[in-house]
């Protein structure tokens, strides 16, 4: 990370995890006044939850009686609060994150496609809202637990020379480059951030990896050093998908074609999967394993092949951002077209035609499409 003044005040997303509360740690220990806000979410009943048994007997964050996850999330940052001697305030998100996050998503199923919650939360909630508000109580700066490191630079006689201790923000261009542990890597949820946006934030933990931050978590005595990473939808937390939906979009059967025509099998709803899915589809025929190719909504049918069946040569992006100053016309990018893939070769043009060098493997309507230099972030965009 790359030091700003300190003496300043920045306010930390404080989840109950334990990222966040070594950003809190080592912000606190570089010279700033830390202020911990917890960020209290939207959560569906619990008849909505598919809480696996196992992960509730090996989990302590499941053996909660009449209470919600974020309750005990909450205690948890309390707790690494009280360890740092810092204050931790609770902001309730709770109604803005239904209608910007979870309505948004139930509306992207319905349509057919397959959205990323965790951009939309991102975008709304944790660089929106939050950041909106700690400003307006006096912040100078928020920090988050993401994976991503920032750089702070500035043009000078057209030359591009990194400097740590801009006096001026304002002045400065801003970067978001992946993070030490690639395995980690949170950069692809943040292509939606600005640089009015980028100018108020540290992201202390993008140059360490995870065992590094754990390390850190018993250095500082932090009481959730062991907790488990969270899993799941943001701020939702661990949920299976097709269940949740399934209180929110009704059932109706249609079936399941062999790209070659042959009828393999019934379905419950087109809305429920995804290009690329494997489990679920429950056809128990030879000749599989089968994924899911493609999907016509308005017939209700679902195709399926083979795993290298699930390929294009190119695909459409649209609601783009440009994190850098200026945005890119048209030129070649790399770019990752899901959560944890490889970033690969494509040239985007006018149009917002992302045309891939070689065929790539399971584009998908609603997704996002990441832009990268290296490692270097770019912006994105809605794959359509």
């Amino acid at each position: 990370m790359s030091s700003v003044k300190s003496h300043k005040t920045v306010y930390v997303g404080m989840s109950g995890g334990v990222d966040s509360s070594v950003a809190a740690a080592l912000l606190k220990k570089q010279g700033f006044n830390v202020v911990g806000v917890f960020m209290k979410p939207w959560q569906p009943n619990h008849e909505t939850w598919n809480l696996k048994l196992e992960t509730q007997k090996n989990d302590s964050r499941f053996k909660i009686q009449d209470s919600c996850l974020w309750q005990q999330d909450r205690e948890d940052a309390l707790r690494a609060a009280g360890v740092l001697g810092i204050p931790l305030l609770t902001w309730d998100f709770s109604k803005q994150y239904k209608k910007s996050v979870t309505d948004y998503m139930i509306r992207e199923y319905k349509a057919g496609r397959t959205p990323n919650p965790d951009v939309m939360c991102n975008k709304e909630i944790k660089f929106g809202l939050f950041l909106k508000q700690a400003l307006k109580e006096g912040a100078d700066y928020i920090a988050t637990g993401h994976y991503v490191r920032l750089r702070r630079k500035i043009e000078h006689s057209g030359l591009r020379i990194t400097n740590s201790k801009i006096r001026n923000p304002q002045s400065a261009i801003f970067e978001l480059h992946t993070a030490k542990d690639k395995n980690k890597d949170q950069s692809y949820f943040l292509w939606t951030l600005t640089q009015e946006q980028l100018k108020y934030c540290v992201f202390p933990i993008g140059d360490y990896t995870k065992p590094e931050v754990r390390k850190l978590a018993k250095r500082f005595k932090l009481p959730n050093h062991d907790k488990k990473d969270s899993q799941g939808v943001c701020f939702i937390g661990p949920l299976d998908m097709k269940e949740f939906l399934l209180k929110y979009i009704k059932p109706r059967s249609g079936k399941v074609i062999h790209k070659d025509g042959r009828v393999l099998g019934k379905h419950d709803g087109v809305y429920y999967y995804t290009i690329g899915q494997r489990h679920g589809l429950n056809l128990g025929i030879a000749g599989g394993p089968y994924y899911v190719v493609g999907k016509d909504i308005k017939k209700n049918i679902i195709y399926v092949g083979k795993d290298g069946d699930a390929v294009c040569k190119d695909a459409k992006v649209s609601n783009t951002n440009w994190c850098t100053m200026a945005p890119i016309v048209q030129g070649s990018v790399d770019v990752k077209v899901r959560y944890r893939a490889r970033s690969v070769k494509a040239f985007l043009n006018r149009e917002g035609i992302l045309k891939f060098k070689k065929p790539e493997r399971a584009v998908t309507s609603g997704q996002s499409a990441v832009f990268y230099k290296g490692q270097r972030l770019l912006g994105g965009g809605i794959i359509l």
